[in-house]
């Protein structure tokens, strides 16, 4: 075991010594009421989707949405929702971009000045970045935020529990082999920092066939059911394989997307607030 370096906000230990860590406050003009983090323990899941897929959802049924994209170094939300508009920043603070249906949002690619440029940063740079959009956004009387968090454990992940009031975590997962020790990493990771675990979403669960309506398991074996039970949650949905969903995300239109399926979760979500 490391030598402890006495920087709590920087560990995820949950030792005898460790001392409470302030949250960071937001803008002085923020109103944000509940906090949502959505998380998988690997790449390419489809957590971008389901994030902005529960956005829209809880805002058709009248609560405030925002998301923050915290994926710093693979920023997917503001395409999803066909932002192009560049954020901009006045003596009150940055201000987000608003979608067509009133969602609020904030992702480093409304600051660059090409979408496609590379974030070269290193972490603690990051990190610095994710805070500064809880920090110096001005959220305007938000009911949920959801927060678009990069595949994996490492610096986001920890800083945005350590550093942001989170109310509990969405995690999202496909039926592949290793699913159980994915989804296992992010639920134990939560778990040290005390952040409900809220629900499970297997994306790519199944192919519905257009032509007979019979469900096809093209990635093998739906292990939700199992997956949930091993780790505790109760709240489960499962996306099925769509190629409309990807071409309205490809062409910027999320908000035209039927979200039925996450019924499930968006029911619990909405019940939080």
């Amino acid at each position: 075991m490391a030598e402890c370096n006495h920087d709590c906000a920087n560990c995820s230990a949950n030792c005898g010594e460790r001392k409470e860590i302030q949250k960071d406050k937001p803008n002085d003009l923020s109103k944000i009421k509940k906090v949502i983090g959505i998380v998988s323990g690997k790449g390419g899941v489809g957590k971008s989707l389901v994030t902005s897929m529960l956005a829209v959802a809880l805002n058709r049924r009248g609560r405030k949405t925002a998301v923050l994209d915290a994926d710093i170094t693979g920023p997917s939300i503001p395409k999803a929702f066909g932002i192009t508009q560049k954020a901009f920043g006045n003596e009150l603070g940055i201000m987000p971009a608003v979608t067509e249906t009133g969602i609020e949002m904030m992702s480093v690619n409304l600051l660059l000045e090409n979408d496609s440029d590379p974030v070269l940063w290193r972490g603690p740079i990051i990190g610095g970045t994710v805070r500064q959009f809880w920090t110096e956004v001005v959220w305007n009387d938000v009911d949920m935020m959801f927060v678009d968090m990069p595949p994996g454990t490492g610096d986001v992940p920890l800083t945005v529990f350590q550093s942001l009031p989170v109310d509990g975590i969405i995690v999202v997962t496909s039926p592949q082999e290793l699913v159980s020790m994915i989804v296992g990493k992010a639920v134990k990771m939560a778990k040290m920092m005390n952040i409900p675990i809220l629900g499970l979403v297997e994306n790519m669960s199944y192919f519905k066939c257009p032509d007979c309506g019979k469900e096809l398991e093209v990635f093998g074996k739906s292990r939700i059911k199992e997956t949930a039970q091993e780790f505790g949650i109760e709240t489960t949905a499962r996306l099925p394989i769509d190629p409309a969903v990807a071409a309205a995300c490809d062409q910027g239109k999320v908000e035209q997307v039927n979200t039925d399926a996450l019924n499930p979760i968006a029911d619990l979500l909405e019940k939080m607030i």
